[in-house]
């Protein structure tokens, strides 16, 4: 049957994300009904719709409940998100930490980011869209900071690729953009209490992502610092999303 619950998931599965402003998906964030259709279709198969408010996207992801029969034991896949290593695992995290934080924050206070000072009443404006919050941060930068920590330019370059290649990050030359990925599949609660509060504060406290002139260190201090950061993310969680390959997260 031809219906719009039918139209829609499979357009999701066939472009992985679709716009918030797209005709079904506003139907399915503001008609509880429509809603429940979908739902109950994408359970039967294991799936669930991802939305956030935060995020100009929507996707789906594998349900909780199937994801140890897709992935094996928990202690097996937990740490194999999307068949990245623990190095690409960690700079998924800082890249998060870096664009994502910060435009939640201006969401929140419902500045866009061409905004040069508070408007008396933008607590009464809707909430601004990814697109006009989210802020890029320069590679330059980001190889300055964490190259050394996150396996030097040759890794650095890899990761970036497989990111963008994943939909989590875009590459607009200099300037690393958030993907429509990147605000959906990572677990904010999780991240931003062990990103803000946690073992990776001492790090980004270290190593901001603006370029200054550092001290130089030791290859063993460097190193040191890589564990630090990719043990601190190894385990978080990262929504598998709908087409993730299996075969693909194996443990490297």
């Amino acid at each position: 049957m031809n219906d719009d619950s039918q139209i829609l998931i499979a357009r999701l599965l066939t472009h992985q994300t679709l716009r918030r402003d797209d005709r079904l998906v506003k139907r399915v964030l503001s008609d509880e009904l429509f809603r429940a259709e979908v739902d109950k279709r994408l359970l039967e198969s294991g799936l669930k719709l991802l939305d956030n408010v935060y995020a100009d996207h929507v996707t789906l992801a594998l349900h909780r409940a199937v994801e140890p029969k897709i992935f094996g034991a928990k202690d097996i896949w937990q740490n194999n998100n999307f068949g990245l290593t623990r190095d690409g695992v960690a700079l998924l995290v800082v890249l998060w930490a870096q664009i994502i934080l910060p435009k939640r924050e201006r969401q929140e206070t419902h500045q866009n980011a061409a905004d040069d000072q508070n408007d008396l009443f933008d607590k009464d404006k809707p909430l601004p869209r990814a697109e006009d919050t989210s802020i890029g941060i320069s590679y330059t930068a980001l190889l300055s900071d964490f190259g050394d920590k996150l396996g030097k330019k040759t890794r650095m370059d890899m990761n970036l690729g497989a990111l963008s290649r994943m939909g989590f990050i875009e590459r607009r030359g200099d300037v690393i953009l958030e993907g429509a990925l990147l605000d959906l599949l990572m677990d904010t609660d999780v991240l931003k209490e062990r990103i803000i509060n946690g073992a990776l504060a001492d790090v980004f406290k270290r190593a901001p992502v603006v370029a200054v002139p550092r001290p130089v260190v030791s290859e063993a201090a460097n190193d040191a610092d890589a564990d630090v950061v990719a043990d601190a993310v190894s385990a978080i969680p990262i929504e598998p999303a709908a087409d993730s390959d299996p075969a693909a997260d194996t443990p490297t």
